[in-house]
């Protein structure tokens, strides 16, 4: 387990970098180590994101309205979330060699996993939106676009921030996650059966 000034560096660094600033890969532990520490960013999102899937498990199409039955909901929500997160990873460590960005995977990768807990966090406002005040749709998507949009232009600064290797390079790679992150989440909500309410 990381300790507290640990995830604080990280996260400021990761901040940095989303701010398009290269010298944020200073603050992140980029050893063996660090790149496997770098996952714990996941528990650090877990508290935002929960709040985000209790809100939208009230939306998902269900028989039932039991605890079990919403408990449920929130762990396949939870599945397809961090299957999400990491499952790209996963594709983009076999394809990064022969793509030419073999030596900035590890940056890449520690740079993302404290990136995505900082947008999770940026996500909390409009997750509580959603969860507290169920009859303001219309705000709630708001908040919810204008966040997206933010974390789209923060995450394709990082991007080419950490890959280190040009725009053209930088935008070609965020294409592909983005891309693979959304194949992945469609694939595993068909698969655990989420279905979102029209």
């Amino acid at each position: 387990m990381l300790a507290s000034d640990e995830i604080e560096q990280n996260l400021a660094g990761a901040w940095r970098l989303m701010l398009g600033k290269a010298d944020g890969l200073r603050l992140l532990d980029l050893s063996a180590d660090g790149f496997w520490n770098s996952f714990f960013a996941i528990l650090v999102a877990v508290p935002a994101l929960v709040v985000g899937w209790a809100g939208v498990s009230n939306d998902v199409a269900v028989e039932t309205a039991s605890f079990a039955g919403r408990f449920g909901i929130v762990v396949r929500l939870a599945m397809v979330d961090i299957g999400a997160w990491v499952l790209p990873l996963i594709a983009l460590a076999l394809v990064a060699p022969r793509a030419g960005i073999g030596d900035r995977f590890v940056h890449y990768v520690v740079a993302s996993n404290w990136a995505s807990t900082i947008i999770a966090w940026l996500m909390l406002p409009a997750a509580l939106t959603r969860m507290l005040f169920p009859a303001a749709q219309n705000l709630t998507m708001l908040l919810s676009l204008a966040v997206f949009a933010l974390s789209l232009v923060f995450t394709w600064r990082m991007t080419n921030a950490s890959i280190g290797k040009g725009a053209a390079i930088g935008s070609a790679v965020f294409t592909g996650m983005f891309f693979v992150s959304l194949l992945v989440l469609f694939s595993l909500q068909a698969l655990l059966g989420i279905e979102l309410a029209g």
